[in-house]
């Protein structure tokens, strides 16, 4: 009976044609804009709905927004973690569509250094198929998040739903999953350091005749993949993460941040480092120890200094298996969150943490 009435749930929280056209649309739309571009305005909407919360708040009749309810009434959770802008939606659809039209050959006047699938930051315009493509897989990003947030599964169900989606968007238009590995295993950047090369391969291989190249290894960012410097950047924003959380009591405000934040990176300055999946893990750890509540303490803010790292440590590694060979993107960020919210919900589990804040856990 428990299994019906679940199936029953997960059947009304994808069965909504509004929300299946809205998903739709919301692919379709970060793949006009591109990935990147859609993901920068899903941190500025974050920023503009915990802001709302907060001021709310302050008046005494706010409601706690939770990231699994892509029911939750406010921007952050309608608009931002939602159909318009949630990255399982836009930013999934806008990468999968970027590995559609390169597939297809319609990436070569971006002039892209890495493969022309991993040119998230292109804006892909307006043509049709790459728009269908895109609006496709928004349908399959909500549907996957619907089910995990219905379920309860205990991790961020966006967050899945973009690893997932990435997965998905390999295998359906013939990309190798891992790729072909080069130099001394999945973990060796020495090839990219000694700017080793190889053909591009496929549609795009040639340009008037002449053989194009691109790097035998391609590092999801070029200046944030050494071991201490990953670690050093998660210890920061993880305790940036955790003094925003502590102090606000938002568990998505210092994400928000680093989410907008990418809008340098994607207008071209130099090494911005990524780190959403360091104050997502971070602030939402720190108030998970603190059973929510807003108190900057040095137990929490150890914790949320951990939680960074471990975040940005944990982006690292799936870039170089999932990424750095291969020719799609992969995004990092989204399974470093996937893993260190599944830490935080285990750890609530168990008792060690007495809440896992917005977190699902199976209901236990």
């Amino acid at each position: 009976m428990t299994f019906l009435l679940q199936a029953s749930a997960i059947i009304d929280a994808i069965a909504n044609p509004g929300l299946l056209l809205a998903a739709f649309a919301g692919g379709a739309f970060g793949a006009a804009i591109g990935a990147l571009p859609a993901f920068c305005f899903t941190g500025f909407m974050v920023i503009a709905g915990e802001a709302a919360n907060l001021a709310v708040s302050a008046v005494g009749s706010a409601e706690a927004v939770s990231a699994a309810n892509l029911g939750a009434p406010g921007i952050t959770g309608s608009i931002a973690f939602g159909t318009v802008f949630g990255p399982h939606i836009s930013f999934a659809g806008g990468a999968a569509a970027a590995a559609y039209a390169a597939k297809k050959g319609y990436m070569d006047e971006f002039g892209f250094d890495y493969h022309e699938a991993k040119n998230i930051p292109a804006a892909l315009g307006t043509q049709p198929d790459v728009l269908v493509v895109g609006g496709l897989f928004g349908i399959l990003g909500y549907i996957i998040t619907a089910i995990s947030g219905t379920v309860g599964l205990p991790w961020d169900p966006i967050a899945i739903a973009v690893v997932l989606s990435a997965v998905a968007h390999r295998l359906v238009f013939g990309y190798d999953l891992i790729g072909t590995v080069r130099g001394g295993g999945l973990f060796d950047m020495g090839p990219f350091e000694r700017g080793e090369m190889r053909s591009s391969g496929g549609a795009a291989a040639t340009d008037g005749g002449e053989v194009k190249e691109r790097l035998a290894v391609e590092p999801w960012l070029g200046h944030q993949y050494e071991w201490g410097n990953v670690a050093m950047i998660g210890l920061v924003a993880g305790l940036l993460g955790g003094v925003i959380a502590l102090t606000t009591g938002s568990a998505f405000l210092g994400f928000g941040i680093s989410a907008a934040s990418l809008t340098f990176l994607n207008l071209g300055v130099a090494k911005i480092p990524v780190t959403h999946h360091i104050t997502l893990p971070a602030s939402t750890a720190a108030l998970a120890v603190t059973g929510g509540a807003a108190e900057v303490g040095a137990a929490a803010m150890v914790v949320a200094g951990v939680f960074g790292v471990s975040g940005a440590l944990t982006g690292e590694v799936v870039q170089r298996i999932f990424y750095a060979h291969a020719d799609t993107h992969f995004d990092p960020p989204a399974a470093a969150i996937v893993v260190n919210t599944l830490v935080i919900a285990l750890l609530a589990i168990a008792g060690v943490f007495s809440t896992s804040v917005w977190v699902p856990t199976l209901g236990l």
